[in-house]
């Protein structure tokens, strides 16, 4: 099981390494427009499985939103600690 932050350090490792293979790579690498894209597209994916679906499904559709907010996050040269404190 992987935290926020372990898997923000996982993605930044792969960013860094600036992999060609690496989809999280090419996400960020995609621009802020293409990621806020798919940000707005599995919100709504979120949504309707907390409406029509299983806890489990729910649960990965959240994972999946998290995963693109933090390529965002990187895309604009942000760090967990710039969003902490706004909690």
């Amino acid at each position: 099981m992987k935290s926020f932050d372990a898997l923000w350090e996982e993605l930044s490792a792969k960013v860094s390494s600036n992999d060609p293979q690496s989809a999280t790579v090419e996400a960020v690498a995609s621009g802020v427009h293409q990621i806020g894209k798919k940000i707005l597209e599995e919100a709504g994916e979120v949504w309707l499985a907390a409406e029509h679906e299983s806890d489990e499904a729910l649960s990965e559709e959240i994972s999946q939103l998290i995963y693109h907010v933090q390529t965002m996050m990187l895309a604009r040269g942000l760090t967990p600690n710039d969003i902490y404190k706004y909690l």
